[in-house]
């Protein structure tokens, strides 16, 4: 092939002027750079790395999110004939360490954030910042900024054919990675090879949401879209509500993916359909199906009219789907191709730069790996199987030459003839196309000679209801598998019981395999097992979390502490990789340090935090993460991963952005009309109605209880009461403290659970001039009502706790009086009831009349006081009402 250095690979194509090159989503847009821009950024970069010593060969690691940035650096290092070496931001230490120290890099680009994950490793290299200087990106101050190193006049590249352009470590799953030197002859030959297949061109927009560190989407999501003219959309962050956006507003018409994440998709619009009820579920199945019959029988493709209202919400004009990184599952290709859109797939290794063959959406075999790339032979080193099958063997220009200082490995794989040992096993049909059959290395032979795939084993098993993941592993000459029970099961059982179900499931779904694909030994494992970014099994961290399970059982592994970023699943450490969710774990992991946090984690159920506690959450979220969790976002809250995603999704609380208490200084900006409504005084027939409910409650609180009032209340409104909250009757017990005057200018805060149900509820509450609360559903409509009923003039009673005391003790109170005074700084009596919990407990259905009940009015407590603090405030409330209590 003519082409042979990247430079020369971009240069080779002169797409129009003016086009975009990579639009990154930011949190609320996005930022696009031309493709001109961006050449000659790393033009700059490459002489300023030149100035700043970096020699032909060496090595330059990049170690950060997806950026413009990130791909400035890629191609700068490679122009200025260094080796760019991208690793994982979230690789285990060990692995990190071991990367750092085999690579032996003269520079390292990182951001601040991640600088201090460096400080274990030995090696001497100078660090640059992509996030220093970053109030002036272009002429920054600060020594270690990355952008200084852009202030060089372009030059041409350097770099050869043969000069290894990038070094990409394995993903070690059979043990510590193995650094992959790809030349610029390999990228450039598969570059090359994938564009001549013309499956995209200059007018497509190339969503990538994949880490840019591996060889997959660096070489077909970066060097394959900037050689064809495409633009890359770099999603603001890896996560669902943020790729999203960059599908729709990114107008992404092709997406580049792995299989996880497909069945990640597919799985939420299963859930979708499933929640919109039966007949919209078995309307859908239909659908699909006549989809997938018009597509096979006769070739038509109606899935895009089909389900329009799908792609016009999800993706309106995403024609493709790319999945590689693994197999994907054919059932699953086929449910997306019904839905409406072309599928691709591919396969090929790290070694191989990446692809060696491909499956073109016009003729793909969803069940094969396709043809081999232009350039590309394959062949099977069947011997000794006699039936075709065998180790699947390549050659060709893309091909490496060998691992980083590992002579010996290399010679395992590599023969004198280029061919390359791929360790997977397939066979060729008469038509050219590739069948997989598992990895070598993975394949289990036990004593009796049965060949055992693991993968298939393992797909079994977790199709079981119950079973989240599987692991199979040989142990003692028979299969062992360590299983994860999924979030429900671990929500029903603990313990041993947890350990006895999870061993049933596993058995019961064995039932379906051959007899010696039954695992004899079932462990249990609480979290999720090791896998690489990309979601392949770590064997070798298998057996080692095996013999773990083997020495304690999952109750003593389930330490209460949250679980660290590492050990969770692929998907949560990418979840993870949005700047909004990362602060919120952060934020849960220290406030629930003594307990067993994890993503599967249920607030409600695990950790507390009910309808009731949602407003300290998110309070405390804006606060302590910058995250403005909207009031809808707790109808789709239920465990911690869902909340990490609303923070992804969320708005960012920045500096300068008024936040609620700044806005409950103007409440009713933040109510509806019908809101407003309910504030205003009374017309003449609610104001008689509410004299005749007035009169019935004070004779119903005469019956009920002998109430003995001690103190004052303010002469006049505005002030807010705040009593205890003890029982149902609390109010009426409040009537006789209360003369008519003040009842006339008095609004009562109300759950609107209780008192807003029906027509019935709803008419009274409003003639008893009760403010629908609501904590859960609408914290800042309930406190802007509170907030504008005093702005307004009038008394407000609310009571600080938010429920009812369980046991009789005061509760803790909740945050949202002290933001209500802190924005509408009245005076808040603070009042102590006694004896309402004997007439009427929690729970009991019909009162006891005839109880003695005691109501004590405490001095106004001023908060002004606290300047403006609302924790100051709620803290001199709590610190009054105890010690009425104690009176």
């Amino acid at each position: 092939m003519s082409v042979q250095t990247v430079d020369e690979l971009l240069a080779s194509r002169s797409p129009e002027s003016g086009r975009e090159a990579v639009v990154a989503m930011t949190r609320d847009g996005h930022e696009t750079t031309e493709r001109a821009e961006l050449l000659e950024r790393a033009a700059r970069l490459a002489a300023g790395l030149r100035a700043a010593g970096l020699e032909r060969g060496d090595r330059v690691v990049l170690l950060a999110p997806n950026s413009p940035d990130w791909i400035v650096s890629a191609l700068g290092v490679m122009n200025a004939g260094g080796s760019v070496v991208p690793l994982d931001t979230q690789m285990p230490s060990e692995d990190l360490r071991h990367a750092l120290t085999d690579s032996g890099p003269r520079f390292v680009f990182t951001t601040s954030g991640l600088e201090e994950r460096l400080a274990d490793a030995p090696g001497e290299w100078q660090v640059r910042l992509f996030d220093a200087g970053s109030d002036a990106p272009d002429a920054p101050d600060a020594p270690d900024a990355w952008a200084s190193l852009l202030q060089a006049e372009p030059a041409g590249s350097i770099a050869q054919a043969g000069d290894v352009a990038a070094v990409f470590y394995t993903s070690g799953t059979t043990g510590p990675p193995k650094g992959v030197p790809l030349t610029h002859r390999n990228l450039a030959s598969n570059v090359e090879a994938l564009c001549a297949e013309e499956v995209a061109d200059h007018k497509d927009r190339v969503l990538v949401p994949l880490p840019f560190h591996h060889v997959y989407p660096f070489t077909v999501g970066i060097l394959v879209p900037l050689t064809l003219g495409a633009s890359i959309i770099v999603p603001f962050s890896l996560v669902g509500p943020q790729i999203v956006r960059g599908l729709r507003d990114g107008e992404a018409t092709v997406m580049l993916g792995v299989p996880r994440l497909y069945e990640a998709v597919w799985k939420a619009l299963q859930d979708r359909v499933a929640g919109r009820g039966r007949v919209a579920a078995l309307l859908f199945r239909a659908m699909l199906g006549l989809s997938k019959q018009a597509r096979q029988r006769f070739g038509l493709r109606l899935g895009r009219r089909l389900f329009g209202s799908l792609h016009q919400r999800l993706a309106p004009r995403l024609r493709m789907v790319v999945a590689g990184g693994a197999a994907l599952d054919p059932a699953l290709g086929r449910n997306l191709q019904a839905l409406g859109w072309e599928v691709a797939t591919g396969y090929g290794l790290s070694e191989t730069s990446p692809i060696l063959t491909y499956n073109p959406p016009e003729r793909v075999r969803l069940d094969a790996a396709g043809v081999a790339l232009p350039g590309v032979e394959l062949a099977i080193d069947d011997s000794g199987s006699g039936d075709g099958r065998g180790e699947v063997m390549a050659r060709g220009p893309n091909v490496f030459a060998g691992y980083l200082n590992l002579p010996d490995k290399t010679a395992k794989v590599l023969d004198a003839d280029g061919w390359y040992r791929t360790g997977d096993t397939g066979e060729i049909d008469a038509a050219g196309f590739l069948y997989l059959h598992g990895r070598e290395s993975a394949m289990i032979v036990l004593s009796g000679g049965e060949n055992i795939d693991p993968e298939r084993v393992e797909g079994a098993l977790q199709s079981a209801e119950g079973i989240r993941e599987a692991g199979v592993l040989e142990h003692d000459d028979r299969l062992a598998v360590v299983a994860v029970p999924d979030a429900g099961l671990m929500r029903e059982a603990a313990g041993e019981e947890l350990e006895r179900r999870t061993r049933e499931a596993v058995n019961e779904a064995a039932k379906s395999l051959p007899t010696h694909h039954r695992p004899g030994v079932v462990r249990v494992a609480l979290d999720p097992l090791p896998r690489t970014r990309l979601g392949k099994l770590r064997r070798h961290k298998l057996e080692e979390l095996f013999e773990e399970l083997g020495r304690e059982d999952a109750v003593s592994r389930a330490r209460p502490e949250p679980v660290s970023p590492e050990s969770m699943a692929p998907e949560d450490q990418q979840l993870l990789s949005d700047p909004g969710a990362e602060r919120t774990w952060n934020y849960l992991a220290k406030r629930f340090h003594d307990r067993r946090l994890t993503p599967d984690t249920g607030l409600a159920d695990e950790l507390g935090i009910d309808s009731l506690s949602w407003v300290d959450l998110t309070l405390a979220l804006q606060d302590r993460a910058g995250i403005d969790l909207d009031d809808t976002a707790i109808e789709r809250v239920e465990t911690v991963r869902d909340l990490l995603q609303e923070a992804a999704a969320a708005g960012v609380a920045r500096e300068g952005q008024a936040d609620l208490k700044e806005q409950l200084a103007d409440p009713e900006s933040l109510l509806e009309a019908d809101q407003q409504t309910a504030l205003e005084p009374p017309g003449p027939l609610r104001r008689a109605a509410g004299m005749v409910l007035l009169a019935g409650a004070r004779v119903l609180s005469r019956l009920l209880m002998r109430v003995e009032v001690h103190g004052q209340l303010p002469a006049s409104a505005p002030y807010v009461i705040a009593p205890r909250h003890l029982s149902f009757v609390d109010a009426l017990a409040l009537l006789p403290a209360l003369d008519r005057q003040r009842l006339e200018s008095l609004y009562w805060a109300g759950l609107q659970g209780y008192l807003f149900t029906g027509p019935l509820s709803r008419a009274f509450s409003r003639t008893a001039r009760i403010l629908p609360v609501d904590p859960g559903a609408a914290p800042r409509r309930s406190l802007a009502l509170a907030a504008a009923s005093l702005q307004r003039g009038h008394g407000l009673i609310w009571f600080p706790e938010g429920q009812r005391s369980p046991d009789g003790s005061l509760q803790p109170l909740r945050p949202g009086i002290g933001l209500v005074l802190a924005a509408q700084p009245v005076p808040v009596v603070p009042v102590w009831i006694e004896g309402t919990r004997e007439v009427m407990a929690p729970g009991q259905r019909l009162p006891r009349p005839g109880k003695k009940v005691r109501i004590v009015i405490g001095e106004s407590v001023d908060p002004t006081t606290a300047r403006g603090d609302e924790r100051a405030i709620v803290r001199d409330l709590q610190t009054a009402l105890e010690e009425l209590g104690q009176k």
